[in-house]
């Protein structure tokens, strides 16, 4: 069984602002210029690809950006994702190989909704989780933005656990 070490090495991960560890893989050589529009108000690549892994006790602060976020599991323990979005219901989706307990090995966020992500609670033995993350448009710092505690605390005050855990 493989170590998080293994793949921080091999896969040349580094340590990313919201938690975690990452490396761009793929940045599309073209992108669109949204011009003055918004959210973008400049180009973007038209996708982008991140490895991402988190370690055990680590976490994916709640964060937002611009665009879609396409999720896909590769290895390790069970991965929770948390959406919060804007109006609506929070809701989350668990990247995993094992479907019969409720895990997918794909999910998606959609642009502009809150969220993050932690290693799935008391994940039998697993010490890390490595999935990718596909961005369309492309990821851009500019787009990203943390969550404020005190504001989702305000606006989903049933969910205080997980918020607290994520921010």
């Amino acid at each position: 069984m493989q170590k998080a070490e293994f793949w921080i090495r091999q896969l040349g991960l580094e340590r990313h602002p919201e938690g975690g560890w990452y490396k761009e893989t793929y940045r599309s050589s073209n992108s669109y210029d949204f011009g003055d529009r918004t959210p973008f108000g400049s180009p973007r690549s038209f996708a982008t690809s991140i490895h991402y892994l988190l370690e055990k006790g680590d976490r994916s602060r709640l964060h937002r950006i611009n665009s879609d976020e396409l999720w896909y599991f590769h290895a390790g323990a069970p991965l929770e994702v948390h959406l919060f979005p804007e109006t609506g219901v929070p809701s989350s989706f668990t990247l995993g190989d094992q479907p019969d307990r409720g895990q997918v090995l794909h999910d998606w966020v959609p642009a502009g909704c809150r969220f993050g992500a932690r290693m799935l609670k008391n994940a039998a033995g697993g010490t890390f989780s490595l999935v990718s993350c596909v961005v369309a448009p492309g990821f851009d710092f500019r787009d990203f933005s943390f969550s404020d505690r005190i504001q989702l605390l305000g606006q989903f005050p049933d969910h205080e656990p997980i918020i607290t855990a994520l921010t």
